[in-house]
């Protein structure tokens, strides 16, 4: 009796991580191209015009910032009904999410808090935590993979 040699299924087995790899990559391309184009129109252009320059003096969760928020009214609506990495797309928010809509989320709010000139992505991650019960586990998850791409931007 010989030996069994696990190489061919191991070879299938990587083939097979590999095309779900290349569905992941794909659907982050998607993502990356199409990343809140919503706002390159109206109803949202015309308001992110006028409270785009405004939030950026702003700190993020500020009674201040969550005022401005606001005033955006329908178009911030229509920006989150036609952008998925918001959990204000979803009647049950982060739970709702997929893991692709998350990537997408994390890196929005990580160049968001470059716009602002107090923004931190640590102090962000905590007061959306609460603004969005993250539990510990994705919270954790999150402040790992903020970590893991730490400086690939403007070093933040």
């Amino acid at each position: 009796m010989s030996e069994y040699d696990s190489r061919e299924d191991t070879i299938e087995h990587i083939r097979k991580v590999r095309v779900l790899f290349e569905s992941v990559i794909h659907e982050l391309e998607v993502r990356y191209f199409m990343h809140d184009t919503s706002k390159l129109e109206n109803p949202e252009k015309a308001v992110f015009d006028k409270v785009t320059p405004r939030l950026k003096t702003l700190t993020y969760g500020s009674p201040e910032y969550k005022a401005s928020l606001e005033d955006m009214g329908e178009a911030l609506t229509h920006h989150y009904a036609n952008n998925r990495h918001h959990p204000e797309h979803f009647l049950n928010g982060i739970n709702d999410m997929s893991l692709i809509d998350l990537i997408e989320m994390l890196c929005d709010w990580k160049a968001a808090t470059e716009r602002h000139t107090d923004g931190d992505i640590m102090k962000s991650l905590v007061i959306n935590k609460k603004r969005f019960n993250i539990d510990d586990q994705l919270q954790g998850i999150l402040v790992n993979t903020v970590e893991l791409f730490k400086g690939e931007t403007n070093g933040q």
